[in-house]
């Protein structure tokens, strides 16, 4: 994250802005080059639509951000375009959600509609010169359309709580344009820190965060950023000092993973059971022989005691 990527989102929203309070004067298809990512309409590119405006917006923020910055990038190991494609995603997912369209009813509708098939994502062009070559030595992809669908996951699910993690967003970046701010002595920088830090907490509070999931991936990318800025601002001579450190992410345990391991659990006192009672069967039907023939014994003994005081008694008889 720099202060750069920053300005071309304030920038943006001047045109087209991410609050419904808001409103604008100023034209999307005089900013820069974003007519060209406009439908033909006649003769020239137009945006009327509120979808065809963000799908505008979105080929912008990825031309000023990624293609004009190529040569700032070290490799597809690099972190910075990453983040990025990250932050993008989450205007794109926010602004959806906030404009309405009657034909985009969710982030697939827009991919199917605007991303599919447009040569604008399925191409790398950089001053009427084809730059894909460049692009894939620098980031690893050779377009656009190939950085989204490394993303898929923040297409197919959305992004759970979406306004408020854009709002964490915003909040990032205002730490970094209070710290490129002209005035050196001022500490503004700092307030917009905590503040950072009270919407960062909130977001932490999020009952079901994951690993896998576009949550905990947006989160924890904010989390990286806010940690980077500490350097940012040390290389900027700034006093950092009274940074806050962030909370570690409150990641709940996978529910499947969960089950799994009660189910081992189950399975485990299941064939614990199953153990004793094999155990169990042969010690009894052993003690049910023993006694089968004790019984036998006492019998054939109560018997054979029975005959004798028989002739004892006979014996008696003929002696009288």
């Amino acid at each position: 994250m720099d202060n750069q990527i920053c300005s071309r989102f304030n920038t943006l929203r001047t045109f087209l802005p991410d609050d419904l309070n808001n409103s604008t004067s100023k034209d999307i298809n005089k900013l820069g080059n974003a007519k060209n990512y406009c439908p033909k309409d006649g003769s020239e590119n137009k945006c009327e639509t509120e979808a065809d405006k963000i799908n505008a917006g979105f080929l912008w923020l990825f031309e000023q951000n990624i293609i004009n910055r190529i040569s700032d990038f070290s490799g597809s190991s690099d972190e910075k375009h990453k983040m990025f494609i990250i932050y993008i995603m989450l205007w794109l997912n926010y602004m959806l959600s906030l404009k309405k369209d009657n034909k985009i009813k969710n982030i697939n509708d827009f991919y199917e509609v605007h991303i599919k098939d447009n040569t604008h994502y399925t191409k790398c062009t950089k001053n009427d010169k084809n730059c894909s070559d460049s692009l894939k030595d620098k980031t690893g992809y050779n377009n656009f359309k190939e950085f989204i669908e490394a993303n898929k996951c923040l297409m197919n699910n959305g992004i759970d709580n979406v306004s408020n993690l854009y709002a964490g967003f915003k909040s990032l970046c205002n730490m970094y344009s209070e710290i490129d701010a002209n005035d050196r002595t001022s500490k503004n920088y700092l307030v917009k820190a905590n503040e950072f830090v009270k919407k960062y907490d909130e977001l932490n509070k999020h009952p079901n965060i994951t690993k896998d999931s576009p949550y905990y991936q947006v989160l924890s990318t904010l989390s990286d950023d806010y940690n980077n800025f500490k350097t940012y601002c040390k290389n900027n001579k700034n006093d950092c000092s009274d940074i806050q450190p962030l909370s570690p992410i409150n990641i709940k345990e996978n529910s499947l993973q969960d089950s799994g391991h009660d189910q081992v659990q189950n399975s485990g006192a299941t064939s614990s059971s199953l153990s004793i009672t094999n155990k169990l069967i042969p010690v009894l039907s052993i003690i049910g022989v023993i006694g089968f023939l004790l019984g036998i014994s006492y019998k054939y003994s109560l018997f054979g005691f029975r005959k004798r005081s028989q002739k004892q008694q006979i014996r008696e008889k003929l002696k009288k």
